[in-house]
């Protein structure tokens, strides 16, 4: 799959000079970024489910 990202100025030049310090090509580095947000859990999903759990508990004991 392709997929075209528009960067402002300032996130190409960033873009660049990171891949160049890195000593890759932006894209590959555009590409493992990417890649390393999917393996994150999603802490923000996670709390919001605890809360959940956590506040519903009782509820939950009592229909079980």
């Amino acid at each position: 799959m392709t997929i075209s990202v528009e960067l402002d100025e300032a996130e190409s030049q960033n873009l660049r000079e990171l891949a160049l310090a890195l000593r890759v090509d932006a894209q590959a580095l555009a590409r493992a970024a990417i890649t390393d947000l999917f393996s994150q859990p999603a802490d923000d999903f996670d709390r919001a489910l605890r809360h959940v759990l956590e506040k519903n508990h009782e509820l939950y004991q009592r229909l079980a």
